[in-house]
């Protein structure tokens, strides 16, 4: 039987998908808005773990679930004094401190073809050599993004078998459509 969290899901997702598929993307808020100066949505990772998602912004809201491991990728979509309203890969939303929160970027590997693998290239380009596949779900590390293509790192850090090259933005749960940073 499922938990209440993944029955959730199971309703939810078709609804989902539904509503999405009618919506437009959300128009970024501008940053003198927000409490902390900085546009929104954007994308950050976890900064430590344990880490409590709370269904409201501050201590007194009851815990929705916990984040296990830092460095996971969320997107920040509303801010609220010092308190950031996330969303994970899975669609959920909940609350957390800002001080949990960290800049640097991460992702998921998102395959877009039907091998279920996401190419790792040795340079930003379709023709280039493939350096490494990585499976769907593989967590990156996201250091720059440019014409589409992004440089991402994975593996777990301080591991030989960590691999870098550049993978298509499209394929990255963790940055947007065109948005270049470095």
């Amino acid at each position: 039987m499922p938990n209440s969290r993944g029955l959730r899901r199971l309703v939810l997702l078709p609804l989902l998908a539904l509503v999405l598929a009618g919506a437009s993307v959300p128009a970024p808020v501008l940053a003198q808005d927000n409490p902390s100066g900085l546009p929104l949505p954007r994308f950050v990772s976890t900064r430590s773990s344990p880490i409590n998602v709370r269904v409201g912004p501050g201590t007194r809201y009851e815990i929705a679930w916990n984040f296990l491991v830092s460095g996971v990728p969320v997107e920040i979509i509303q801010e609220f004094d010092t308190w950031r309203k996330i969303r994970d890969v899975e669609g959920d939303e909940g609350w957390v401190h800002q001080s949990l929160l960290v800049g640097n970027r991460a992702g998921y590997a998102t395959p877009i073809t039907a091998n279920g693998e996401v190419a790792m290239h040795v340079n930003a380009a379709e023709d280039s050599i493939v350096r490494a596949r990585l499976a769907a779900g593989v967590r990156v590390a996201i250091s720059e993004c440019e014409k589409s293509w992004c440089r991402i790192s994975a593996g777990q850090p301080g591991e030989h078998a960590n691999f870098s090259g550049w993978v298509r933005q499209e394929e990255l749960w963790g940055v947007y459509p065109d948005e270049t940073f470095d």
